[in-house]
Order: C-alpha cells, then sequence, then structure tokens
C-alpha cells in the first residue's frame, strides 16, 4: 500500500487525502490544529464555492450541507462612484454556488477522514518534521504554506505578476441582511481607484448568514483598518464604508449585526505563483499544491474552488502512476496540470486588481442589454478560463459582444 503524507487539513489536503483514501491509499494528514479548535477558532475565509468545484466535492461524498446551506443562484455586478451607477446587469448563474464557513466543513471533514481509515497528526510542521515524513512516505504533499515550509518553495518571477498586496482585504460574517428583491446573488460592486464590495450568503455555525467582502485599495480612503480594534468597530467600519462608497447597497446592510465575536478577519495578500517542488536540506524533495503554489487575492472568489480543483488534478495524476515512483519529473509535470488551469484563474484576479481595462469596460457596459452575454459571464466565477480571449483583448471582446443580440 502506498503512502502518501499531506501536510494541511485546508480544502485542498483534507479532499486530496479523502479522495485517496478510497482508492485504498495509506493516507497521513498533518494539521496544527484539531477540528474543536478550528471550530472554536477565528473565520478562515470566504470561501465562496462553484459548481465544477462543488462537483468534485459531491463525487467523494463530502457535500454534507446541499440541503442546508443557501445558495448563491446568480452574479449582480455594478460599478459607480458619487456620481451614480456607471455599470448594472445581472444573470442567473447555470448551477448554484455555495459557502460553508470552513469552520463547520473542516472539522467534519477531518472527522470523516479519520472514519475512512485516515491518519490524522496534530503538530506543527516544520522542516525537521517534514524530513520524517519525507523518510517514511512515498510522497508528501504541502497544502498548508504557513511558517518556514512555505520558505522552500520559491517564488516563480516569470509567473508572478505583483511583488506586494493591492488590497487590504476585510471579511465581516454577518446576520440581518435583507434580501434581495430577486434571487440570491454573488453581489458584486466597484468604485473604480477606491475598491470593491463582494457579497453573497454563506451558512456558519449560527445557521444562514451572508459575507461581506471589502476589497480597499491600499493607502486609499477605504483602507481604514488600523483603526478598529474590536469586532463591533469592526462592523460599523464595514457599514460606513459600504453607505459611503456603496450607497446602492446600503440598504440592505442598515441592520446587520455579526455572527460571533471571531466573523470578521482582515489581512493583505501578496498575489504568487511558486514553483512546485520544495528541497529539503537532506535532498529529498516536497510537492506543494493549491495556495502555496497559486496564491490570489479574493477579490473573485476563487481560492476554495482552486483547491477543490487542484485536489481533483492531484489525485487523478497520483492514481495514474501506478506504482511508478513519484519523482521530481512527475511532480513537475503534475503542478503543470493543475497550472493549465490556474493560470486563467491568475489572469482573472489580477485583472480586477488593476484599473478597469477597455474590453473589461466594453464587456460589462454590454452585458447590461445582452442577458445571454450576462449569463455567460456568470458562469466565468465558476471556469474563468472562458474569459480567453474576449475579457483581455479589446478587438476580441467586440466581436464576442457582436456574437450576442441586444435584448
Amino acid at each position: 500500500m502506498r503512502k502518501i503524507t499531506i501536510v494541511g487539513a485546508g480544502q485542498a489536503g483534507l479532499q486530496l487525502g479523502i479522495g485517496l483514501l478510497k482508492q485504498g491509499y495509506a493516507v497521513t494528514l498533518i494539521s496544527n490544529r484539531t477540528g474543536a479548535e478550528i471550530a472554536a477558532g477565528r473565520v478562515l475565509s470566504s470561501q465562496s464555492m462553484y459548481d465544477m468545484a462543488l462537483e468534485f466535492e459531491r463525487e467523494l461524498g463530502l457535500s454534507f450541507w446541499d440541503d442546508s446551506c443557501p445558495p448563491t443562484t446568480g452574479v449582480h455586478l455594478r460599478a459607480g462612484n458619487e456620481q451614480g451607477l456607471l455599470i448594472d446587469w445581472r444573470a442567473r448563474m447555470p448551477a448554484p454556488g455555495q459557502s460553508v464557513d470552513q469552520r463547520i466543513k473542516m472539522p467534519r471533514w477531518m472527522a470523516e477522514f479519520e472514519r475512512l481509515g485516515g491518519r490524522l497528526v496534530i503538530e506543527e510542521a516544520g522542516l525537521a518534521e517534514l524530513e520524517r515524513y519525507a523518510a517514511a512516505s512515498d510522497l508528501v504533499i504541502v497544502a498548508s504554506g504557513k511558517g518556514e515550509i512555505g520558505k522552500l518553495f520559491e517564488r516563480d518571477a516569470e509567473r508572478s505578476v505583483f511583488d506586494r498586496p493591492l488590497r487590504t482585504i476585510s471579511l465581516t460574517y454577518v446576520h440581518g441582511m435583507l434580501p434581495r428583491e430577486d434571487y440570491s446573488a454573488l453581489n458584486i460592486s466597484v468604485n473604480p481607484g477606491i475598491g470593491e464590495y463582494v457579497n453573497f450568503p454563506c451558512l456558519t455555525h449560527s445557521g444562514a448568514g451572508d459575507i461581506i467582502n471589502l476589497e480597499c485599495v491600499e493607502g486609499g480612503p477605504m483602507d481604514r483598518w488600523d483603526e478598529v480594534t474590536t469586532p463591533e468597530q469592526h462592523l460599523a467600519l464595514a457599514v460606513e464604508l459600504i453607505e459611503r462608497f456603496f450607497p446602492w447597497e446600503a440598504w440592505r446592510c442598515r441592520d446587520l449585526r455579526l455572527t460571533d465575536e471571531l466573523g470578521t478577519l482582515v489581512g493583505r495578500v501578496t498575489p504568487t505563483v511558486r514553483k512546485p517542488i520544495g528541497y529539503l536540506p537532506s535532498g529529498r524533495t516536497v510537492l506543494g499544491m493549491a495556495d502555496v503554489l497559486v496564491l490570489n487575492d479574493p477579490i473573485t472568489g476563487q481560492g476554495s474552488n482552486n483547491a477543490s480543483k487542484c485536489a481533483n488534478i492531484y489525485m487523478n495524476a497520483i492514481l495514474e502512476q501506478d506504482g511508478a515512483a513519484f519523482d521530481d519529473a512527475w511532480k513537475t509535470a503534475t503542478f503543470e496540470r493543475y497550472w493549465d488551469y490556474a493560470q486563467w484563474v491568475a489572469r482573472f484576479t489580477n485583472t480586477h486588481l488593476l484599473p478597469l481595462t477597455e474590453p473589461v469596460l466594453k464587456v460589462h457596459g454590454a452585458c447590461a442589454d445582452r442577458p445571454e452575454l450576462a449569463a455567460t459571464f456568470a458562469n466565468a466565477f465558476n471556469d474563468p478560463k472562458i474569459l480567453t480571449p474576449w475579457y483581455y483583448d479589446s478587438a476580441a471582446a467586440d466581436r464576442f459582444i457582436a456574437s450576442f443580440a441586444a435584448a
């Protein structure tokens, strides 16, 4: 029986570990926290997920919340400023998305991993531990890049567009948001040069709620999170920023309350692509995956989707080896299979961190009176590959828009 060790008990590590257990592999999963500690901790992410990624979970029998998580059934995108709205369109998604608080999801998946016979080890993994895992395993995969082990994976300068964060990011889990008048949606609002408002429904410890993600241009008028010291102040600042910079959303946010005292998060992310192989002092190597290698800003909500898709690609690559060695050539080729998809996610996300380009403005301007075009773009959150080339090239945008009849 082949032995696989996975460092990190998040979306990617747990999904891959459970998938391999079901294929007869011996899997050890390393987590620096127990399920109970994760459940009792601070929110971890916004984790909006869409059909393709959710189907990979369902194939493994991991969709425990399909009946209880409120769905995200459409996309509503607006752009404007103090003078009013410049862009305003909405469309239903081909299939609903969902967001399950990882404080619920990861502990449940950890229990399922152990129920299926996986070995769960609670410890902080450093270089010495990685050496031990590598000596005892056929393959070590690193799915958590914090601490000294994250430094094993070299930044890929050719594939990394940015070298610093472009946004200060705040997450706020709330109850009391007024419902939309039509259907639940991934609500995206852009105030050019200032920041973005992203909102969608979620399931958390206290039931159905909403997540607000405010993406604040660094140094801009929304970047005031150093003023916040308490959860109450966090919520008050979020509402103030929405009222000032996204007034068309403010009517839904007048009676918000936090889901819990740990339902807030503030941080910064430098979008980065890293090389896939980490070299240990002994000369042994380990393979990174998901966010360890391709880290995106959460502005387009792709993190958990990437993790699910990466886990699926890695699982298939492992199964295809069928007894052959997991050598460095295989490790590189496996990451390249993932990068063949992930590069389009990175391009989609990075485009939205920069000033709106001509083709982006053309597409969103046309979506308002071309419902089929709007529906096509709505599906890009499920699969960003479909945006190429028409979202990034002005002439291609013109041709693509012309292929849809105006309403």
